[in-house]
């Protein structure tokens, strides 16, 4: 599968350019800071090529005269979600990074391993992580607080649009309930913007009240 156009969400102070690959329709999400050209990479689904034309990309939303691709955060561990991350690495000096409980079943070398409630600092934005076990152990969401905007999550294969990801048992399915009910939407507003992993955005709002429907639908 060719890689869709890049889409832009251009907020306050960062970019946000999202393309689609592979067959699976996976998202590749890169954040550029727009004042210091710091850049981190979401999920290295596939398509190294394509990913290099987004990070090029990505470049010229910043004032300084290149972007600097500084870390390349996996959400988790299956294997649709990784197929370019040793590539992608290969070709930059950016680290690596994923939730703790995933770090064993990733087969690329992890720089550095997330928990939830933890920050990841960068000169021009932070990214909080949120904890999201169920589909993996070791899923994690990054949360995007724009200083003039609503705050927006990328949340992996936990969250989509009608539902959360799939589990492969009912333990499981309670426990990522759990965690996007308690860690997610107690948390944020209804404008909130949620990034998943495959698919098109949504909000908090949108899929709210459906909160209920999904728990009694079960997994």
């Amino acid at each position: 599968m060719i890689a869709t156009k890049t889409e832009v969400t251009d907020l306050s102070e960062v970019t946000i350019r999202r393309i689609s690959v592979s067959e699976m329709d996976n998202n590749v999400y890169l954040l550029t800071s727009k004042d210091e050209g710091t850049q981190v990479l979401i999920d290295a689904a596939d398509d190294a090529r394509a990913i290099a034309g987004l990070v090029g990309a990505g470049n010229g939303d910043c004032s300084q005269a290149y972007g600097n691709l500084q870390l390349i955060i996996t959400t988790h561990s299956h294997w649709d979600h990784v197929r370019a991350l040793e590539e992608v690495r290969s070709r930059s000096e950016a680290m690596t990074a994923c939730g703790a409980d995933d770090e064993s079943d990733i087969a690329v070398p992890m720089d550095l391993t997330f928990e939830d409630g933890d920050t990841a600092e960068f000169d021009g934005f932070d990214l909080e992580v949120i904890g999201l076990r169920g589909h993996t152990p070791g899923s994690i969401a990054l949360v995007y607080r724009d200083p003039q905007g609503p705050a927006h999550i990328f949340s992996g294969d936990s969250l989509f649009p009608g539902g959360v990801g799939r589990t492969n048992s009912p333990e499981d399915f309670r426990q990522l309930m759990d965690d996007v009910t308690e860690r997610v939407f107690e948390r944020f507003e209804d404008d909130t913007v949620v990034h998943p992993g495959h698919g098109k955005p949504t909000t908090l709002g949108a899929e709210r009240p459906h909160l209920e429907e999904w728990r009694a639908r079960g997994w």
